[in-house]
Formats: structure tokens, sequence, C-alpha cells
């Protein structure tokens, strides 16, 4: 076949999702000659195509680091009203606005090349290494390649090994790993994925009628709110302006039935694609079948497509992809507390490759449709609020164990199938495409390929980054506003075995230290001025009653504001200082302070107390 042109760049990055399009703006932004190939028009993955507009994970102000920092900020910007809507998570806004950030960032880098509407066809390598890769459109020839598609189709085409499906107990000693396959594991070879529609409240005008699709039934979707109610059902994901965006595990609208399809062939993933938005249309018809049509289809969120447009999300939200064998591969054991602790053990072997580069802390999830499937642990409460263990993601999954050229930055990393499931979340993906793609810049740099690299300089490098430095020691209570930030985090690279299992900084680094003096002037970089999330917030002055029910579990009887006077609120906290005064104030003594009030999750997120 001969390709319409030719282009040559040095970081080529393929598929436009979560991964890929932080991959593409941190390696231009870094300064090398970047092209980004998407299949859609928008750009974001998870975070839009997808629908998944509610991201779960790296809540807390000390997670919110990196270009996952930076798109919050963003949004609380750009969307009125903030981002507290839903209490699936803090974060909830419209799908058109988050595409429209990303658009914006890579639009704004002379250097990078958007090209849409392209799938790959086929890699290009000599040898052991890939040197580009072939599009219906155009042949790109480039010095390091990114696979950032949903289900690592590139290394499908260059014939790179991989994992798909389930690694029994046997092989890695996870705790959660079946012993011996079974039903669960012969169904559901990969979790199920979702084919998000979001829906709006039309309030006293009549919604259209949402049609059947095919081989509708209920049956599917009975219960689907039981034990939650209609109202805590619809506000899991709700978003500013009477939308609700559904992801919904009970007998809702994941969908799983011969999901192998995916990656069987082209024809049997479009028939997949297929049931899997009916039936989440079905999910729809049922919803408005039983609530009335006060509720309908949104009008005009996601562009018109073959499958899904409208009120239908561009794809399903994969939670689960070809997996590459990596030079590491990140286990169930990896992601879970150590003894006594909060934090995951860090890694201790002396490999490079096994160096963190990304930080994470999502409860571990797995999504099977019809099965219960228990994990260990690895949620603990943190601000009132049940958060995750933080975990590190090591550089090494990131790369093939023999082929050189080629990164991986999306769901298709090297972990088993049980730790996927805390790392396949979309802030944790946006920082590890930002961490392939300060690699990937600094391999072309340096002129060596990335297992080349020492992680060090990748680390270096993402902490230093001007515009979204980026954490890759996870550290409860130092924040990117702290001034000690950098400090704590290159002691720990320099001292891992004194990283505290609580994840909790004691003392003062120089910079606190020269703060607390009144020395600290211009010569002394901080991150302070990339920092407005204290300020983004509307905040409503509170006070009230605070009530401690058991450790990190608080509720406030209000006096103030007026109109919520005598109301009780689950009280809760992203803020590393304000955590710690929660944590020793007294019980039924007055609180005031400032906040955010969000109904939907009846609680009052504390920004800070007076």
């Amino acid at each position: 076949m001969i390709a319409v042109n030719e282009l040559t760049t040095e970081v080529l990055v393929v598929g436009g999702g979560t991964g890929g399009t932080s991959a593409a703006i941190q390696a231009a932004r870094r300064g090398v000659k970047t092209i980004l190939v998407s299949e859609f028009s928008w750009l974001g993955g998870m975070l839009t195509t997808a629908g998944v507009c509610a991201p779960d994970g790296n809540e807390l102000a000390a997670w919110q680091t990196g270009l996952w920092g930076a798109f919050l900020r963003e949004l609380q910007q750009r969307q009125p009203g903030g981002l507290d809507h839903g209490w699936v998570s803090l974060f909830t806004y419209h799908p058109r606005i988050g595409a429209q950030v990303l658009a914006d960032w890579v639009q704004a880098l002379p250097n990078l090349k958007w090209i849409s509407g392209q799938t790959p066809l086929a890699v290009l390598k000599a040898g052991d290494c890939v040197t580009g890769v072939r599009f219906a459109d155009v042949v790109i020839h480039a010095k390091v390649t990114l696979d950032a598609t949903e289900l690592a189709d590139v290394l499908e085409l260059a014939e790179i090994p991989y994992r798909w499906g389930w690694e029994l107990r046997s092989r890695f000693g996870e705790p959660s790993a079946p012993i011996s396959g079974n039903d669960l594991t012969q169904r559901y070879p990969v979790q199920a994925p979702t084919w998000v529609v979001i829906l709006k409240d039309f309030g006293t005008d009549t919604a259209p009628e949402i049609p059947r699709p095919p081989q509708y039934t209920s049956e599917h979707f009975v219960g689907a709110w039981e034990g939650y109610g209609v109202e805590s059902f619809l506000n899991y994901g709700r978003l500013p302006g009477g939308l609700f965006m559904l992801n919904w595990p009970q007998s809702g609208n994941d969908y799983g039935e011969g999901v192998g399809r995916l990656v069987e062939s082209d024809a049997s993933r479009q028939q997949f694609l297929q049931e899997a938005c009916w039936h989440t249309q079905g999910f729809a018809s049922f919803i408005q079948s039983q609530l009335g049509r006060r509720y309908g289809l949104a009008d005009d969120m996601f562009p018109e497509a073959s499958i899904g447009g409208g009120a239908y999300a561009l794809h399903p939200y994969y939670r689960e992809s070809r997996r590459l064998v990596g030079l590491v591969t990140l286990r169930e054991q990896d992601i879970l507390p150590i003894p006594g602790g909060q934090v995951a053990p860090l890694p201790v072997d002396e490999s490079s490759a096994f160096a963190g580069i990304t930080v994470g802390n999502y409860a571990n999830d797995h999504h099977y449709p019809g099965f219960t499937f228990p994990l260990a642990p690895k949620s603990i409460r943190w601000g009132g609020r049940w958060t995750g263990t933080p975990f590190t993601i090591p550089y090494g999954c990131l790369v093939p164990v023999s082929m050189d050229g080629l990164l991986l930055c999306d769901k298709n990393i090297s972990v088993s199938h049980i730790a996927n499931g805390s790392t396949r979340l979309q802030p944790v993906v946006m920082n590890l495409g930002q961490a392939a793609g300060m690699a990937a810049a600094l391999s072309v740099e340096l002129g060596c390929h990335p297992r080349e690299l020492a992680v060090r300089r990748i680390q270096e490098a993402l902490l230093g980054d001007t515009i979204a430095p980026a954490a890759v020691m996870p550290l409860f209570n130092k924040s990117l506003d702290d001034p000690d930030w950098l400090y704590w985090q290159r002691y720990y690279l320099d001292h891992p075995d004194e990283y505290p299992s609580s994840g909790m900084v004691e003392g003062q680094g120089e910079m606190g230290e020269m703060r607390e003096m009144g020395e600290m002037g211009e010569n002394f970089p901080n991150h302070q001025s990339l920092i407005t999330n204290r300020q983004s917030y509307t905040l409503i002055y509170f006070t009230g009653i605070f009530q401690r029910r058991a450790d990190q579990d608080y509720m406030i009887t209000l006096s103030e504001p007026e109109n919520l006077m005598g109301q009780i609120w689950i009280l809760i906290t992203i803020q590393p200082d304000v955590n710690q005064q929660l944590q020793h104030y007294p019980h039924q003594q007055q609180l005031q302070g400032w906040g955010c009030f969000n109904p939907a999750g009846n609680w009052l997120l504390v920004n800070r107390l007076h």
C-alpha cells in the first residue's frame, strides 16, 4: 500500500487517550518535535471521549501534581460552579470542557502536530527497534514511538509479547489471584468495559422517548438502584446543569459478554462495541420507563460517531487492555499497604528500572457483571473520607523486555490483571503519560534508547518541570504549595530506606526553615505560583459543632450559613493542614472555617479552618 505522504518526527504518540495526550503534551513542552495521532476528533480518552467525567483516585491535594493537577485547576477555572457535584468523585465536569482544555494545550505547542481520524495499521521495525507506524493516510517515522491506544494495538501489530487475561496465584503469588481457573476467569478474561451515557433532568418538560435497542430485556437492569435509592443513584455522577453521567456497575451499563472479541478481529471488535452501546441504550430506556419522562438523553454532549455520539460516549470506558510484558511487572503486592502502614512498599531492587515515576492511590476496583470478586483491601480513611493506599509505578513497566524505540503509556503497561484494578484510573494514567512523554523526550535529547535512560533523570525532570511538576514519591502531608515539597521528594529518592510507613513527613526541610526565619527570598524556587486549588473554589463561611464519630470520621451540626442552620453534614477535606487540625480537634466544640457544600454527597469539603 502506498501512503498519501510520509512524515518524520522525533516522538510519535499513537492514540489520543488520557495517557497519549499527556505524553504528547509533555514531550512537546520539553522541546522535541512530536506527532500525536488520534482516532477521534476529541482528545482525552477516559476523561472525555469515553465520558468518564467523574475521575476516580488522586483526590487528595498531595496527589494533585503533574498534568493531573494542572487539568483539575484548569477545569476549576472554566466550569461555572466548580467541580464538586456528584458523590463518586470530588471532580465532575462537562466532557466538552475537558476536551477543550486538552485541545487548547495541544494547539498551543508549535512543535506538536495532531492528526485525527487515524488508527495504526502496521508497525515499522529495524531489527529489534520500532521506527514508526503506518496509518491509512500517512506513514510516520520516529525515533521513539509511544503506544497509547486503548487496547495496545501497536503491541499486537509489532508482535511484542503481551498478556491478556488472568494470572493464577502461582504466577506472581498475589493474595487475591485465583488458585485455579473458574467460571469467572472463563467468562471475563478481562474486566468489563462500560459505554457511558449522559442523561438530563428535563424538569417540568417531557423528555423525548428513549427507544429500546435490539434484543432489549429489562431483566438486565432490575435492582439497579436497590440499596441506594433513586436520588443517590442519579447523584452518583451528577454534573452541572441537571446532567447525570451513568457509569453504573450494579445491574447497570457494564458490559462484558464475549469481551475477548475486542482482540480477535476488527469485525468482532465492532460487533462487541455495537452490543455494548445497545446495552447502555437499554439501560437508559429502562431508567426512563421506571422514573418517567422527566429524564431523557442529554443534548449534544459528544460529537456524532458511527457508534455512539450525542448523549452516548464515543467509545467504551475500557478498564483493561492487552498488557505489555515489560522489564518490570507491577503486582498486587506492590500496591497493598505495608504491615502497620498506610503506603505501599517502595521497590527494593537496585535495578534502575524499578524506580518509580508515577504516583497512584485508588482502591483495587474490579468489574465483572454478575460476580462478586473479593480483593485484598487497600482502602484507608484520610481527611474524613475513604481513599486508597498510595503506590508508585516503576519505569520498567513502560519498557518492553527486548524491543527498543517503544514505550507504553496507558492501561497497556506491564501490570498483572489484579494490579490493573488500581493502575487503570484516569489520574494515574494521565501522569503516567506525562512520565512516558518526558522519558521519550529525554531519549531524543541524549541520543539513547528509552531502556538506557537513568531513571533519576526522568524523576528530576518531572519534579523540576516548570509548568506541571509531578510527584514521584507519595507524601500525604506535602502538597505542591508547600515550599519543602521538592526538598522532601528528593530526600526520599536519596534515602528510600527512611521513607516513612505513614507516608507523613516529620520535620522541615531547608525551605521551611528559611521561611520560619524570614530568609526565603526570590532566589529560593518553589511551586506556589503554579498552585491555585486553594483559591479556585467558591468558598462559603461556616460555623457549627464538630463531632468525632471515629478516627477520620467527622460530622458537623451547622449554625451558619443561616439557610443550613441545624443541619448535620459530613465533614471532609483534601488539604493536609486541615486534616491535621481535624485529627486533633476536640469533640463537641465549635468549629469555623471556609468550604464547599455538596448536597449529592451530603458533605462539607473544608478548604481551611479559622
